[in-house]
């Protein structure tokens, strides 16, 4: 077994691969660019070696400092992780040049599925189902719009060497073609260094499908299930759960055999995943389509380790180092069902638009069993994982000593309070999974345990996360890659809040009120020690006003919101200042952020803020009469909906425009954005050139 890994990534699967790493015995190197010097993946490692500056350009993509790291700190084995250098078939090459071990699959096989283009040639030579298109070269947008009309519309166009959604367009029409085209390769060159692309029949109702693969270097495959990765934005994945609500048990298998013949004809060993696009609307079970392989470790990984009980990060090492896989195909089981949710520092509120600056808050829930459920053992012969926080690998599902499976939270992140979301690299936060013995019980977990976050500083998704678990076409298992853009069409404003949760929160209010005032006035010695009730209260919640009365008892308080309704009883040990209010509301646990405004709170549970206000019942009769203050018409300026570039203008100041015509490209996190006009108008004073960088909400031009 090796002996020191040095681990050629950065964030949470750096953090992810050293735990395993510990776990095992072997020593660990951190490597890092100047943006990352105290990010915990350099903390946590034994030793840590500097590459250069925060673009990765200049470190994590340097191979030859990387290499240079190894041999400096006696590392005899390299993980790259996922992303940077981890498909790079020179990296592997050079890898075994420098007699050091690359944690992954041969370099043959990383140039083999590597190309989009000769993968699918490879694919359906090896009696793989793939999807019809044009998969030789393409001249020019002339000849791009001939061929996705041969194919038929729609037609999804790709960068040949794309991935992580970058680079890819989807086109209904002609224009479609002729307008994202030329954009599909620029974007391929500039994240990938190579401007090809491919066009290829779009499937409607599509799911996104993939196969978990694992093989050493004896010769041994086997496939560890599916993942459903269908919840998407931009095609960058959002949600992802194992195993899926769609694929029946023929079905798995004929996509797992078909997944081990591809990796079968390319020589592959270690850990890796082939991507299916699968039709919604097929009711046979062979509508499935080979996407692509990737030659590493998932993002999503989490899901598949949840669900078979496996590390995949140990098997990707004993494999680097020889070993044979200790199972067979026949000894894989699934057990119950995981849920990853991608925790990004990007505002939903705005388009999803990306986020940058300082975590100035940064609490994620704790990790390992779910409140309530009992200690877990571990599954055949396989170490169990402690909980995250422990610097141990986290905990795999499990099932107690009387048989009965229990729910758990593990979060893999690698990210810290005071730390800094760069613009330099991918925006993740971190990664919630949650495993419980149902979907539905993942999903319920999913969603208080995202209640439970504290994140401050970035704008995050957080809550559109915890819409996504709630919403009932989710629950029932119908999902698509359009999900998010067919159930929100008009944007992101908040998950749906039932008259149930508005009763609550509109007692957590009324609480939170009593308390405060209670510790302000024993502050002051303005009280006693007896039990004050507060009736002369309003609570206030968009259109709803409760008159609330509170009594005290034993055990907690009796919240009166209606004289007709049975009180609601909150159990709490809430202080003022803490940032969560934690209780049972009749029994049932809720956690709500807390935030004091000047005439009440900000609470946020279950998917939204709700703002609430608190005051007397003289006030709240007064406040009905108040006039409205109107916000501010911002509607003749273009403004920069994130940090970027301004990339080109399409307009010159005099120039009339009509709705939808382009008139700026905005660059950032390497994807070009195209701003285009609300309403007919015409273009008054420009404010930044092509090239110039601009702040979120800097007015680009004007209109008279």
């Amino acid at each position: 077994m090796f002996k020191k890994i040095l681990v050629a990534n950065r964030g949470e699967i750096a953090c992810r691969v050293m735990r395993t790493a510990k776990k095992m015995g072997i020593a660990t190197v951190a490597v890092y660019s100047d943006a990352d010097a105290r990010s915990p993946h350099v903390l946590m490692a034994d030793e840590s070696v500097r590459l250069g500056p925060a673009p990765a350009g200049e470190s994590y993509l340097k191979a030859e400092l990387i290499l240079l790291a190894a041999k400096e700190t006696g590392a005899d084995c390299i993980h790259p992780g996922y992303g940077f250098l981890s498909e790079r078939e020179s990296f592997a090459r050079a890898c075994a040049d420098a007699g050091i071990a690359f944690v992954g699959p041969p370099p043959e096989a990383i140039a083999a599925m590597g190309d989009k283009i000769e993968s699918k040639k490879l694919a359906k030579a090896a009696g793989v189902n793939v999807v019809p298109g044009f998969l030789g070269e393409i001249a020019d947008t002339d000849h791009a719009v001939r061929i996705a009309g041969e194919i038929g519309y729609p037609v999804m166009m790709k960068a040949s060497a794309g991935g992580g959604g970058k680079g890819m367009r989807l086109a209904w029409g002609e224009q479609d073609v002729r307008d994202g085209f030329e954009a599909t390769k620029r974007e391929g060159l500039a994240s990938f260094g190579d401007d090809r692309v491919f066009i290829e029949k779009f499937i409607e109702q599509p799911r996104h499908i993939e196969i978990q693969l694992l093989g050493d270097q004896h010769g041994s495959i086997v496939y560890l299930g599916e993942r459903e990765c269908s919840i998407q934005r931009r095609h960058q994945k959002v949600v992802e759960e194992a195993p899926s609500p769609f694929v029946t048990p023929e079905m798995r298998k004929r996509m797992g055999e078909q997944a081990v013949a591809l990796a079968r004809a390319v020589g592959y060993y270690s850990a890796g995943t082939v991507e299916l696009i699968v039709s919604g609307a097929d009711t046979t079970g062979e509508g499935f389509y080979f996407l692509e392989m990737n030659t590493r470790l998932q993002v999503e990984h989490p899901v598949t380790e949840a669900v078979t009980g496996l590390d995949l990060v140990e098997q990707m090492i004993r494999v680097a180092a020889g070993e044979r896989l200790a199972f067979g195909q026949d000894e894989v089981q699934l057990n119950g069902w995981a849920i990853e949710n991608r925790v990004y520092a990007e505002d939903p509120y705005r388009g999803f638009l990306p986020s940058t600056g300082r975590l100035v808050r940064y609490r994620a829930p704790e990790a390992g069993p779910a409140p309530g459920s009992s200690p877990q053992r571990t599954l055949g012969s396989l170490a169990a994982f402690d909980a995250l926080r422990t610097g141990e690998t986290p905990a795999f599902a499990g099932v107690t000593d009387d048989g009965e499976a229990q729910p758990y939270i593990r979060i893999d992140d690698g990210v810290a309070e005071g730390g800094e979301v760069s613009m330099f690299y991918d925006p993740m936060i971190a990664k919630l999974v949650t495993w419980a013995p149902t979907r539905d019980g993942a999903a319920d977990l999913a969603v208080a345990a995202l209640d439970r976050f504290e994140l401050e500083g970035v704008g995050n998704n957080i809550d559109f996360l915890s819409a996504l678990m709630q919403h009932p076409r989710f629950r029932s298992g119908a999902l698509t890659t359009g999900f998010i853009a067919e159930e929100f069409p008009d944007g992101f404003t908040g998950a749906d809040a039932s008259e149930a949760m508005i009763r609550k929160l509109a007692a957590v209010a009324a609480v939170l009120d009593m308390e405060t005032a209670w510790r302000n006035a024993s502050i002051s010695d303005k009280l006693d020690d007896r039990f004050i009730p507060r009736e002369d209260r309003a609570v206030l919640i968009g259109e709803r006003r409760y008159d609330v009365s509170i009594d005290g008892y034993d055990r907690g308080l009796l919240v009166n919101l209606d004289p007709q309704e049975s009180p609601l009883d909150v159990v709490t040990g809430w202080k003022p200042g803490q940032r969560q209010f934690v209780a049972t509301i009749d029994d049932a646990a809720i956690t709500v952020g807390v935030k004091r405004t000047r005439t009440g709170w900000r609470l946020n549970a279950h998917g939204r803020t709700h703002v609430v206000r608190v005051m007397t019942v003289r006030a709240a009769d007064l406040a009905a009469h108040m006039i409205e203050k109107v916000p501010p018409d911002l509607s003749k300026f273009l403004l920069c909906p994130m940090p970027g570039m301004l990339s080109a203008l399409h307009v010159a100041e005099g120039d009339a425009v009509e709705a939808g015509q382009p008139l700026a490209t905005v660059e950032a996190m390497k994807m070009e954005n195209i701003l285009r006009a609300e309403r007919p108008g015409v273009v008054g004073k420009i404010h930044f050139a092509p090239g110039e960088s601009m702040a979120v909400d800097a007015a680009i031009l004007d209109f008279v």
